[in-house]
């Protein structure tokens, strides 16, 4: 009998289609589906494939007696209970690496959209106005840049700036050097938020990071930096981060993810005019998606059908 597989949170088109005319699988012909519509294929599904709007809880596998295999079409696996599912006997890969530079590009994005102040002329713009004086902007050349989590996607945003000549510090206790000529390890967290103009975030969220930006070290950064966040939501404490936002004690913000996604619509950091927000776009590229999508069917076909387990992911 062919394995029931359902995609929940989109997927590239044309790999879709591809993947549909597979003849060793069964699949859901949506690749985009309501949580209700989930629940309601739930109890006959095999395999199913995420992105970061479907959270795996001890709920979900209850409803999912013939569950096998859960693939996150990303790199990030916090959405998932990796012990519920262990208790359950439901394998978790991911598809490490195939996001990183769409997140590293759009954390830059994020970097320059603050610095130079370019949504909000925008906006007003939209709206009639011409307000040139008001949207002075910041340069990012030869600016001391500080990069949270040195791994693969902290590692390419360096790389991005080169060319604006940074002298970069990094902070990750998993990395001792960098063979880039102008990234220097930092000796603390604290020496990153004391000392540089932009922070840059890039570290996975877990127990030894979630709410790691906490007030101390909001409030200890210079009134002139600017602090993003494309990584993981829960990381920074939104609470102070409001504070020191609200209170012009650093320059500005940038931030595409959320301790809760979607933000929510009362959320009052959607009121700062000094914070740029995206909805969770650093691995929304066409480039991205054709390459997570290479790599789910890969994975489906490699666990179903040759049952070889390839980017398993532990608790």
């Amino acid at each position: 009998m062919k394995p029931s597989i359902v995609i929940a949170d989109g997927f590239d088109k044309n790999l879709f289609a591809k993947l549909l005319e597979m003849d060793q699988f069964n699949v859901h012909p949506e690749a985009k589906i309501t949580q209700d519509k989930l629940k309601e294929l739930l109890p006959n599904t095999e395999g199913l494939v995420i992105r970061s709007a479907t959270t795996v809880t001890p709920d979900l596998l209850e409803m999912a007696p013939n569950l096998k295999y859960v693939i996150r079409a990303g790199e990030g696996t916090d959405n998932i209970d990796k012990v519920a599912c262990g208790q359950k006997g439901v394998v978790v890969s991911n598809t490490p690496g195939a996001n990183n530079n769409s997140a590293a590009e759009h954390a830059v994005a994020l970097t320059m959209t603050v610095l130079r102040k370019t949504a909000w002329a925008h906006s007003t713009m939209s709206n009639g106005g011409w307000d040139k004086s008001k949207f002075a902007g910041t340069e990012l050349s030869n600016k001391k840049v500080g990069v949270v989590g040195f791994g693969r996607i902290g590692q390419i945003y360096a790389k991005r700036l080169a060319g604006f000549e940074p002298d970069l510090l990094f902070f990750d206790p998993f990395v001792e050097k960098s063979d880039l000529p102008y990234a220097k390890k930092a000796d603390n967290l604290e020496q990153i938020f004391k000392e540089c103009e932009i922070i840059s975030l890039h570290t996975p969220l877990m127990d030894a990071t979630k709410g790691m930006v906490n007030r101390s070290l909001l409030e200890s950064m210079r009134e002139d930096a600017v602090l993003i966040n494309a990584s993981r939501g829960g990381i920074v404490d939104e609470e102070a981060l409001l504070d020191v936002l609200s209170n012009n004690k650093i320059k500005g913000a940038g931030f595409d993810v959320f301790s809760s996604e979607p933000l929510p619509e009362d959320s009052p950091l959607r009121q700062l005019s000094n914070l740029v927000l995206t909805p969770h776009l650093g691995a929304s590229t066409g480039e991205a998606q054709i390459r997570v999508g290479e790599m789910v069917i890969n994975q489906l076909s490699e666990f179903f059908l040759n049952s070889n387990l390839l980017n398993e992911v532990k608790a």
